[in-house]
């Protein structure tokens, strides 16, 4: 299965800020729309990097309350993508080793939404309880059917 299935379930709205907000300026924006990362994009809509709530505690923690006052590109991750089309398992795979929990998606260029590892092991938590399904389901019914005469 892919991104764009988790996309077109969750919706494709990504919250961004622009890279001269400051740090006090996106933590309000992640509290009001309680979320746990923003997206920094330039006036263009290219993706420059990636905000999230670690990062602010690490800012805080080396500069103090000072940091409230930078510019979120002073505290910003390289933000790593992914498209549509990727499998989910391998999103997740990438998600795990780089250990970051947001991954924007890009399609043709431009941002198309953002996935975090919640909505990944969600969609993969249903789907192995879908197969589960499936499985007891055959089960139970094998021993009802009938083989033909001589076998």
């Amino acid at each position: 299965m892919t991104i764009a299935r988790i996309l077109a379930a969750k919706g494709r709205e990504v919250v961004t800020t622009q890279p001269h907000r400051t740090l006090a300026e996106a933590t309000d924006i992640l509290v009001r729309k309680n979320i746990g990362a923003v997206v920094v994009a330039d006036v263009e809509g290219q993706v420059l990097g990636i905000l999230s709530e670690r990062d602010i505690v690490r800012a805080i923690s080396r500069r103090g309350s000072a940091a409230l006052a930078d510019a979120v590109t002073m505290h910003m991750t390289g933000v790593v993508t992914t498209s549509e089309g990727e499998h989910i398992l391998m999103a997740m795979e990438k998600m795990t080793k780089e250990r970051f929990r947001h991954l924007p998606v890009m399609s043709q260029g431009r941002l198309a939404g953002i996935v975090s590892i919640g909505d990944l092991v969600n969609y993969r938590i249903a789907e192995c309880e879908f197969e589960h399904r499936q499985m007891r389901e055959y089960i139970a019914t094998a021993g009802t059917v009938e083989l033909p005469h001589g076998r």
